[in-house]
């Protein structure tokens, strides 16, 4: 059972066996299919049922490796681990909420979600799934995912590049109650050598600040249908953990209506 209200994770032991691809057999197994774009690979990824494992891995790997870079970029989270975690909560993009809901990451409902659901059985009978409009979105909720919540704020801190820590971080924040989470990810990420696509990645340096304090404002915000945390935060240049600091926001939550104290400099 997962911490963080995503799906069980389920991987069987042959995903990782000797006869898998590796990054060398990519190519072969793709043909001469060119790299998609982030734009191409919205649209591109379907099933394929015809597919071998070690197939579906590295066309896995093909559509989606741009993807978790741009959300390296922008996020700081790091691409291998983006991956891997699309290829085991997926199970390699094979999985129901994958393949009828677009749902990568097997992020359940939550109170805070208004878009389109899917029930699927789960730790319990008939439990809430988001559904996507196409993968990419699935991606990209996964980073909104991680930054709106303050307890893998700690993660920020690591080195985008050292997924080892990031993985085991993961795991230390609850995100996954499998002991052995870290370790598929790590093996999942050095079986395919995917921290190759971290190291192409610029990511701006970060510089030496000052600590500062905030307090709550005389200004508000007016929660709005389709608002995060992560989003108002960002509109305001504020950080989310002041944000919910502020507001004594329990589990991340909010909704619409709801008026936010704005927190400001002290």
């Amino acid at each position: 059972m997962t911490g963080c209200g995503v799906r069980k994770v389920r991987i069987k032991e042959n995903t990782l066996s000797k006869t898998q691809s590796t990054p060398k057999a990519e190519q072969k197994a793709q043909g001469k299919t060119s790299k998609p774009s982030v734009k191409t690979a919205k649209n591109q990824f379907q099933y394929n049922p015809k597919q071998s494992t070690a197939e579906r891995i590295a066309y896995y790997i093909e559509v989606f490796s741009p993807v978790a870079q741009k959300e390296m970029a922008e996020f700081r989270i790091p691409a291998s681990i983006t991956l891997a975690q699309g290829l085991l909560e997926s199970g390699n993009g094979s999985g129901r909420l994958a393949r009828e809901a677009n749902n990568h990451f097997g992020i359940k409902c939550h109170s805070d979600w208004s878009g389109k659901r899917i029930y699927h059985d789960d730790d319990r009978k008939g439990e809430c799934f988001r559904v996507y409009q196409n993968p990419f979105t699935s991606y990209r909720d996964h980073s909104l995912f991680l930054t709106e919540r303050s307890r893998y704020a700690f993660l920020f801190d690591l080195n985008p590049t050292n997924y080892k820590a990031w993985a085991r971080g993961l795991k230390k924040a609850g995100y996954a109650t499998d002991p052995k989470y870290p370790q598929k990810l790590i093996r999942l990420i050095e079986r395919y050598q995917l921290d190759r696509f971290d190291k192409k990645v610029k990511i701006k340096k970060r510089t030496a600040v000052a600590k500062v304090k905030y307090r709550a404002s005389k200004e508000h915000h007016t929660v709005q249908k389709g608002d995060t945390l992560y989003s108002i935060a960002r509109q305001y240049e504020i950080p989310v953990k002041e944000l919910i600091r502020v507001n004594k926001i329990k589990n991340n939550t909010i909704y619409p209506g709801q008026e936010l104290t704005l927190p400001q400099l002290d």
